[in-house]
């Protein structure tokens, strides 16, 4: 199924918005352009651009408590 040039642009223009974003944020948008694509092939865009949000703003929280982690322990120990 071919996207349509709507949906292409919007996905560009909130991945162009993603860039300058916070982490958090990002992770928000190009998940939601990722799920709204898909959903969107599945006749769902709304349902899967909103999923997408949600995972990617989960996974970006996730990454970046993990490097709050690394960067608080001390150096010369396993981390785990």
């Amino acid at each position: 199924m071919r996207l349509s040039v709507p949906v292409l642009a919007v996905a560009l223009g909130l991945a162009v918005a993603g860039a300058s974003a916070g982490a958090a944020q990002a992770g928000c948008i190009s998940g939601a352009v990722v799920g709204g694509i898909a959903g969107h092939m599945a006749g769902h865009g709304k349902l899967g651009a909103a999923a997408g949000c949600a995972v990617g703003h989960h996974k970006a929280k996730k990454e970046k408590q993990q490097q709050r982690q690394q960067q608080q322990a001390p150096s010369g120990q396993p981390q785990g």
